[in-house]
């Protein structure tokens, strides 16, 4: 255990700043799962992909993921869901 106020205090933050990064990045991962879930049923995926990606870029910008990352994740999301898009379209035909 740090013995110093400054260590103290910055062990303090890093906690506080630690659990806000697990919440973002946990809303985010839950977003995604409800637009795959809603991609694999063939259901409409526009306003929760929009809302995922708002709770991507909201992860990014406060620092809990690097800005390459939540791109990367986005450009994989939008695959995933064309591919299961793709994959509903030929099991009505």
């Amino acid at each position: 255990m740090a013995n110093i106020k400054s260590a103290i205090k910055n062990i303090k933050k890093s906690e506080k700043r630690h659990l806000q990064n697990q919440i973002r990045k946990s809303q985010f991962r839950t977003a995604v799962k409800k637009v795959l879930l809603l991609a694999q049923k063939g259901e409409d995926v526009s306003q929760s992909l929009s809302e995922a990606f708002s709770k991507i870029d909201k992860a990014a910008k406060v620092g809990a993921i690097h800005k390459k990352q939540a791109a990367r994740r986005k450009s994989r999301l939008v695959k995933k869901v064309r591919s299961f898009q793709a994959q509903v379209q030929t099991a009505q035909k």
